[in-house]
């Protein structure tokens, strides 16, 4: 899923009793968290309506954890105990203009009978702050127009639609499947 389903559109911080932390491939009740997550944001209309294939779903985990620069946060609200209810699958690019790393916010979901309680907000702040750790210059994503909570969530946290010049228009998210 390449669109970004943002969950919470509050403007207040993210409430204390939830936590985020960065997802270990190699531990078990973590994969398994990451693929059951990207599933839920999968089946959601804004992740395309399906669940994951089969074959997605068995090489999803090792495939992120080979892949140079990928790195999972899990979201925990405390209200739900130790269960992950959100996650962020983002990827490392590079900025050559700035001569510096970016993270790219592939996928943001949170659960979707959860949403509205911060933790796309705080999944938000953690990405910005490991993006910080990495020494990136910014932080990007794709959302889709329609997505208006989405938007709302983004642009409160200072995301703005991409321009060089704004007499060239803005930048847009194009793709050719392989």
């Amino acid at each position: 899923m390449s669109d970004t389903l943002a969950p919470d559109t509050k403007t207040e911080a993210a409430p204390a009793d939830v936590t985020v932390r960065l997802a270990d491939y190699g531990y078990e009740p973590d994969a398994r968290a990451v693929v059951t997550l990207l599933d839920a944001y999968a089946r959601d209309p804004m992740g395309g309506g399906e669940p994951l294939d089969d074959s997605v779903r068995k090489r999803l985990v090792a495939a992120l954890n080979a892949f140079p620069g990928a790195f999972s946060l899990l979201a925990f609200d405390g209200a739900e105990g130790d269960e992950p209810v959100g996650l962020a699958n983002c990827f490392t690019g590079f900025s050559t203009f700035a001569a510096r790393p970016l993270i790219n916010i592939h996928d943001l979901a949170v659960l979707p009978g959860l949403r509205g309680r911060g933790i796309g907000r705080a999944l938000m702040q953690a990405v910005e702050d490991e993006a910080r750790a990495r020494g990136a210059c910014k932080v990007t994503l794709e959302v889709l127009g329609g997505n208006e909570r989405a938007k709302a969530l983004y642009a409160a946290l200072g995301y703005a639609n991409y321009a060089l010049d704004p007499e060239a228009g803005t930048a847009q998210f194009w793709e050719k499947k392989l």
